[in-house]
């Protein structure tokens, strides 16, 4: 199982999971031509794709579902309520998922889990084929107790490091803005994910991934040496999903 990031921020969020013959996407907030762009930087063809799997309706998130699921007979896993907040998704298919049951698309496992989060009925998930899990955790203002059960024993991680709270008082964003980001329904500070990753078993971590900076907000030296505290290893260890160039595949051995 491998897995890569088409990029990641408020601009667009897009990731690639691959085990056997199964390929999904997690989100897709990039145009069709900006996604199918990235696919090929990642030697992928969008007609290789089993499904898509969304988070929330924000739009950097779904932006890019409808056209590419559309163009190219993907199908769309959502939950009901991400579906009611979507909007007009054209002719995508859309299969409905509930929040706390897992299924399987190919020979991937997913196991969806709720966030808090100011969207409609998010969820956040873990991905798997048998052997290896990787777990996604991004948009969520304040780690609960079932999320840290859920990623308690993954392979990898991909874990928001969406701003530094300093960064974020004295920055430009608006007062209103300012405290919806740090709210417990908006994004993980770098500090929070720190102690987030510090509850989780991380024996078997071959990867961290910071995803979700903030290019106003956040620096990726800020991002990596909060989680490399938490892990006790050197900051270069961790990797960090990019604006512009997400991050290259990562095998889970």
């Amino acid at each position: 199982m491998r897995f890569a990031s088409l990029g990641s921020g408020s601009r667009g969020n897009c990731l690639i999971a691959e085990a056997g013959g199964t390929r999904v996407l997690l989100d897709c907030g990039f145009s069709l031509r900006e996604t199918v762009a990235r696919l090929a930087r990642l030697r992928v063809e969008p007609e290789t794709l089993s499904g898509i799997l969304v988070t929330h309706e924000h739009d950097d998130h779904l932006g890019g579902v409808a056209r590419l699921a559309s163009r190219f007979g993907v199908p769309v896993f959502m939950t009901h309520g991400t579906l009611r907040a979507a909007g007009d998704l054209g002719e995508a298919e859309i299969a409905v998922i509930d929040s706390h049951q897992r299924f399987a698309i190919g020979e991937i496992e997913v196991e969806p889990f709720p966030v808090p989060h100011d969207a409609g009925e998010p969820v956040q998930y873990v991905l798997g084929d048998g052997a290896r899990r990787l777990g996604v955790l991004t948009d969520i203002g304040e780690p609960t107790a079932h999320v840290v059960e859920m990623l308690r024993e993954c392979d990898a991680l991909v874990l928001e490091c969406n701003h530094d709270p300093e960064m974020l008082a004295t920055g430009p964003y608006s007062p209103p803005l300012k405290r919806r980001i740090a709210s417990r329904l908006g994004h993980l500070d770098n500090g929070s994910s720190a102690r987030l990753l510090s509850q989780l078993e991380v024996r078997r971590l071959r990867h961290v991934v910071a995803a979700h900076l903030s290019e106003t907000n956040n620096r990726p030296d800020l991002a990596r040496s909060a989680l490399a505290g938490a892990l006790g290893c050197a900051p270069e260890w961790v990797g960090v999903a990019t604006q512009d160039g997400g991050c290259a595949w990562r095998d889970l051995g």
